[in-house]
């Protein structure tokens, strides 16, 4: 089959889920022998041409905060009309707007969308997008002939909000080598000696309560955390004033490191060998950095949302949302505890190999691709109205 992603920013991923998402299940349907178009952002991947099996390229956007996703998913759609794709598979509510122009222009095409997450929550919207992004959800559910979601929440969420029964495929990631570790003296750190956060820094990752813990644990427990450090690696995703309130929050503490954006082998490195992931997410769709953390082996402590809930299944590794004093806490009862982590880091390395390993997921999306669909039929049957 010839199939177009559209709605991601690029590969090869730098940053960002849907990225990685892309990246990953692009890159295994490329190994199954199908021709797959990524859609890029120049600013975001200026490289175009083929990229790990598939064929990067490049459209016009307008690189804004409120129109830089809508123009380019404007202009891939309109050139993947006209390359012979059988599927167009949109990322995200936001692209998912405009998953009506195939139908209506090229019904032979399989239109696909994945609700990656619920993106109207994110504290960095205003109301006017805001607003867009409940259109997206809508338009993402009754639009495609097939609509994915990558968690059970969002299944529960899209048949309780809009009627619509969508395939559960979650969110998958690859099984990684065994890392080094002679990077890590950039940072003055060792292996296991450290707790790490991989994020956007945007609000609502959650990056503030978890400065602020960690600084609370350390002033309660200075000598537990003498030798650790709190490496945060992520960078500005239109949030500059979060990310200078961040630095700002953590000063005077020497032990917090903020490396901005990491790829390749230095962040491979960074998670194969902490001591302890944190997500101290307040919204998340299946978030991909727990997944990695988990692949790698290591034991994840997460916020006590549904989502989180998914996959880290041991209470004992939750803290309440948006709790400063239980994320310390936790902190604090985690790392007195060396077994237990160990245990955990076990535990989740044979949850990804057992339930989220792109090798499985992909069969499922194939499945999907491949499944009949008469382009005749209306495009409101997909919905049922309660």
């Amino acid at each position: 089959m010839r199939i177009a992603m559209i709605g991601q920013k690029g590969i090869p991923a730098l940053y960002g889920g849907i990225e990685r998402h892309v990246e990953d299940l692009a890159t295994e349907l490329a190994t199954q022998g199908h021709n797959v178009l990524v859609y890029a952002r120049k600013w975001y991947s200026p490289a175009t041409g083929r990229q790990r099996g598939t064929m990067v390229i490049h459209t016009p956007t307008i690189h804004t905060k409120h129109l830089d996703a809508l123009t380019h998913t404007l202009s891939a759609t309109i050139h993947a009309l006209f390359q012979k794709v059988d599927v167009i598979h949109y990322h995200g509510v936001g692209p998912s707007l405009l998953s009506w122009l195939p139908r209506l222009l090229s019904p032979r095409i399989k239109v696909i969308a994945t609700f990656h997450c619920i993106d109207r929550y994110h504290q960095k919207w205003g109301w006017l997008a805001r607003l867009a992004l409940r259109w997206g959800e809508l338009a993402a559910c009754l639009f495609p002939h097939e609509t994915i979601s990558v968690s059970k929440t969002i299944h529960s969420y899209c048949l309780n909000e809009y009627q619509k029964n969508t395939s559960l495929i979650p969110n998958g990631t690859t099984i990684p080598a065994v890392a080094a570790t002679n990077l890590l003296p950039r940072w003055h750190i060792a292996p296991q000696k450290y707790v790490l956060m991989v994020s956007r820094l945007v609000r609502h990752k959650g990056a503030h309560y978890l400065v602020a813990a960690w600084s609370f644990a350390k002033k309660q427990y200075p000598q537990l955390l003498k030798d650790y450090k709190l490496i945060i690696v992520g960078g500005s995703a239109f949030t500059d004033d979060y990310v200078e309130e961040l630095h700002e929050l953590a000063h005077d503490d020497h032990s917090i490191i903020f490396t901005d954006w990491l790829s390749g082998e230095p962040l491979e490195q960074l998670y194969a060998h902490a001591g302890l992931f944190i997500h101290p997410s307040e919204n998340e769709g299946l978030p991909l950095t727990v997944l990695q953390a988990m692949a790698y082996g290591r034991p994840a402590l997460v916020s006590n949302i549904p989502e989180h809930q998914e996959l880290i299944t041991d209470n004992r590794f939750w803290f309440t949302n948006t709790s400063v004093a239980d994320l310390a806490d936790k902190i604090i009862e985690l790392i007195k505890n060396p077994s237990l982590l160990a245990t955990a880091g076990q535990k989740n390395s044979q949850t990804v190999r057992e339930h989220y390993t792109w090798t499985e997921l992909v069969k499922k999306t194939e499945r999907l691709y491949a499944r009949p669909c008469t382009p005749e039929t209306p495009l409101t049957s997909h919905l049922k109205v309660a």
